[in-house]
């Protein structure tokens, strides 16, 4: 994952598309467990993935949908926190999250960025990840 610029720089290649035209979902750790975020635009704010993408497209004007997972636990590592299964509370919620999600995509094709920013973006922060696997 902390390389997938090179697929997505292939896949809009390929496509004949222009960066303006993708939508990457991703996780982030700045947005307590459950959040959404849309953007377009902007930085990698520490997210491998994301840094990959804009180096190989070298545009930052595509749209991404954080989805927030919280912050690990002091002595648990980013990467150990992403990786891991989400804990039985978490994974209750999931379906919720993700169709919050598909509704935010949905309102970006049909209306436009700043329809979905204002449909997705002041929802109120669920609980923090604290949940064990």
């Amino acid at each position: 994952m902390n390389r997938s610029g090179d697929s997505v720089r292939r896949i809009l290649a390929f496509a004949g598309a222009e960066p303006a035209s993708l939508l990457v979902a991703h996780d982030d750790l700045d947005l307590p467990f459950g959040r959404l975020r849309l953007r377009v635009g902007g930085g990698a704010g520490g997210h491998r993935g994301i840094a990959s993408i804009l180096e190989q497209l070298g545009d930052p004007g595509f749209a991404r949908l954080k989805i927030g997972v919280g912050r690990p636990p002091e002595g648990v590592t980013a990467e150990a926190w992403v990786l891991q299964e989400f804990g039985t509370g978490e994974r209750a919620e999931l379906g919720e999250i993700l169709e919050r999600g598909v509704g935010a995509v949905e309102t970006l094709l049909a209306r436009g960025p700043e329809a979905a920013m204002n449909a997705c973006n002041p929802a109120p922060a669920p609980p923090s990840r604290t949940d064990p696997a």
